[in-house]
């Protein structure tokens, strides 16, 4: 079991959290798609959850803060000093969504759109790390961004975070972004009908069950399963239009 309970290197994808409207069902959903069970949300956290796997931190689950906003899932990059990245994000054409700021103990954090407008999170970890439970059933895998522009986005998150991109082959420009040799994530273009900007994919024990889940739930397919070579693999929204990826070994 992947577990990891000190701070990510800088520019990992190391937390993921979903703004929505209805806090205490959408726990309900993803408990039944992705096993999680909770701790926190109380009127002390402000409504925040811990979702746990195996009793430890997966993701965050809180209100929408803008209902203007739509309810999405946010990709969080580790940053050890985010007031540095926070100005990387300004000076390489970004802007900031919200500025840094302490929360508790647990961390200090900024939120950040690219210059094509889409929103990510940055982390400094305190208490809580980040992810301490990845590349397990129930837990995070993989986040990748879809863009109108990948060139531009490219040169974006290298001025800020200083990736090297490696583009997979055959795959119409699809790129994976590297630091220390270690694919943290990938960047490609849009695909139509399917959510652009930062999306998070998790890891399950089978494809299809959860894919039955979340119909089952009030969800949506956006891509039916299908088998990929990296894993059988879909896109599918929560009840509020929230859209995440699931993704699940081929079946033997």
């Amino acid at each position: 079991m992947p577990v990891r309970t000190t701070p990510w290197p800088n520019g990992t994808p190391c937390w993921v959290d979903l703004g929505t409207p209805d806090p205490d069902a959408a726990r309900a959903f993803y408990a039944a798609v992705l096993g999680w069970t909770y701790s926190g949300g109380g009127p002390e956290e402000f409504g925040y959850s811990m979702c746990l796997r195996h009793d430890r931190k997966a993701a965050g689950l809180g209100p929408q803060q803008d209902p203007a906003d739509p309810p999405r899932w946010t990709t969080y990059f580790a940053a050890d000093d985010v007031d540095a990245f926070a100005g990387r994000v300004t000076a390489a054409g970004g802007r900031l969504l919200a500025p840094p700021m302490d929360v508790g103990p647990a961390g200090r954090m900024a939120l950040g759109a690219d210059p094509q407008g889409h929103p990510f999170g940055l982390w400094q970890a305190g208490t809580t790390t980040g992810a301490e439970i990845v590349n397990e059933p129930g837990s995070l895998v993989w986040n990748e961004a879809a863009v109108d522009d990948p060139a531009a986005a490219r040169d974006f998150y290298t001025a800020v975070f200083g990736f090297r991109w490696d583009e997979l082959p055959e795959s119409g420009g699809y790129c994976t972004f590297v630091t220390d040799d270690r694919p943290l994530g990938g960047l490609g273009g849009v695909s139509p009908g399917l959510p652009t900007g930062w999306s998070t994919c998790f890891s399950v024990a089978s494809c299809d069950e959860a894919v039955r889940a979340v119909e089952a739930g009030g969800g949506k397919v956006l891509l039916a399963a299908q088998d990929t070579e990296f894993g059988r693999f879909a896109v599918v929204a929560d009840p509020w239009g929230a859209s995440f990826s699931v993704m699940s070994e081929i079946p033997a």
